[in-house]
């Protein structure tokens, strides 16, 4: 337990909520201890675009001088969000200068519940351009894993989910178009979920990636992330229902042909479902028919979403891998490669296998390999990192497809000192079965919540 007489770095948003409510402590004190952590120990990691120190600080004592605390569920929690989406009086970085938007006048609907529910943001986080890819770098840096400075923390939310490792923010927001929530918070060895469609606000900016994208939750803690999501969710957070016995279909095949998991990724896998007998559930093996089209109409849709997102933007100045993959966009909507209909059907043949196969849920590796080197990948080829997200990172984007929820959590460590992470995923609606059965995985994989050697307490700066 940390000394809080001393610093609120490293505790959860609901310890911290439930001392500012009591009068523990303050909000202004929890911001202030974050933003020094911040200050002297993200140059390491590269997690934030900006911070708002001065901003934050301001907003800290309008909590504090709220009369009714107690209906503040994230009272004076410090919170980052992704700088692709509006926060009021920050530029939207969306990834980088070229793709930068103006300052934002008003917060986006999923920041204005945040702050609504007492939430302080203390800054912006690193994204790769226009959110496309499962690294995180620009021309300004490369953003780093915590676990290992050396590897990426995925993205496209990395800056997000190495915040939250390193406990410089105990909870952060992240979206997810095709895994870039589920993807770092696997890298980072933290909860990541996306909802399934229409439980969040989504719009991206003016683009919500043709219903791919939803606004999700990166945490430390089951109890956080169900914490996050129901603000999120515009709900009023109630305990959280351990579920009765399930149906669990444990699947290693990968969507994507040609790339397997490796053994960190089996062995994770196979500790996930022994912890799952271990709670009395059933698992057995059952993979989900990924048909071949499937690939290419998930590509198609993705390459479409990043062409709307640059129609207005001077595509000389946007990186060349950017550049190649609006182009390919443009293509498959001049061939009539994007149709609803495709991923309504996708859709249906999912909600049939859950059905058909009577399963409430589907386990799968997080990743199928560790995460790949920290570098400038935004000075690499276009094919190179296509390859490289692919390889390691196959087993989300159906789920974008279909708009189901989905969820990572920790299970472990990789033989190569890296988190080990598996894949929930369920039909609609199935977001607090998800959080329920993750918690009991935590229960029992009793995972570090933080990085080894994180967070780091900073002397008092001022």
């Amino acid at each position: 337990m940390l000394h809080r007489s001393t610093t609120w770095v490293g505790a959860t948003a609901r310890e911290i909520a439930r001392a500012v409510r009591r009068g523990d402590t303050s909000a202004t004190q929890v911001v202030a201890d974050h933003l020094d952590s911040i200050r002297a120990y993200d140059r390491i990691v590269g997690a934030f675009r900006e911070v708002r120190a001065a901003g934050a600080i301001a907003e800290a004592e309008m909590v504090d001088e709220q009369p009714e605390l107690g209906n503040l569920a994230l009272a004076g929690v410090p919170i980052a969000v992704k700088e692709n989406t509006p926060v009021a009086g920050l530029a939207t970085w969306n990834g980088s200068a070229a793709a930068r938007g103006p300052v934002a006048d008003r917060d986006h609907e999923v920041v204005r519940r945040l702050r609504g529910a007492g939430a302080v943001v203390v800054g912006v986080t690193r994204m790769p351009e226009l959110g496309i890819w499962a690294v995180t770098d620009d021309a300004d840096g490369v953003t780093r894993n915590p676990w290992r400075t050396d590897r990426t923390p995925g993205g496209s939310s990395g800056g997000s989910a190495a915040a939250v490792a390193a406990g410089l923010v105990p909870i952060a927001h992240g979206n997810d178009g095709l895994g870039s929530v589920r993807i770092p918070a696997a890298c980072c060895g933290i909860v990541g979920l996306k909802p399934g469609r229409g439980v969040v606000p989504a719009g991206i900016g003016a683009n919500d990636w043709y219903g791919l994208a939803e606004n999700g939750i990166l945490a430390t803690t089951v109890a956080d992330a169900h914490l996050g999501f129901s603000v999120l969710a515009g709900r009023t957070p109630q305990a959280l229902t351990p579920p009765g016995t399930l149906r669990v279909a444990v699947s290693l095949r990968s969507p994507v042909t040609g790339v397997f998991a490796d053994a960190g990724a089996r062995q994770g896998l196979s500790d996930a479902v022994r912890l799952l007998l271990a709670q009395g559930h059933d698992a057995v093996r059952a993979d989900p028919v990924y048909p071949p089209s499937l690939a290419t109409k998930v590509l198609a849709t993705w390459f479409a979403a990043v062409h709307l997102d640059t129609v207005e933007l001077d595509r000389e100045r946007l990186q060349p891998r950017t550049r190649r993959h609006a182009a390919l966009g443009e293509q498959a909507l001049a061939r009539g490669l994007v149709r609803d209909a495709d991923r309504a059907t996708w859709r249906e043949r999912c909600q049939n296998w859950f059905a058909d196969g009577r399963f409430d849920v589907l386990v799968t590796p997080a990743l199928a390999a560790a995460p790949p080197a920290a570098q400038r990948w935004s000075a690499r080829s276009w094919t190179a990192n296509m390859l490289t997200s692919a390889r390691y990172a196959p087993y989300e984007a159906p789920w974008n497809f279909a708009g189901f929820p989905a969820l990572v959590v920790p299970v472990g460590v990789r033989p190569d000192g890296l988190p080990a992470a598996v894949q929930l995923v369920g039909p609609p609606g199935a977001e607090l079965l998800l959080l329920g059965l993750a918690g009991q995985i935590e229960e029992r994989a009793q995972w570090r919540r933080h990085a080894p050697g994180w967070p780091r307490i900073a002397a008092r700066l001022r």
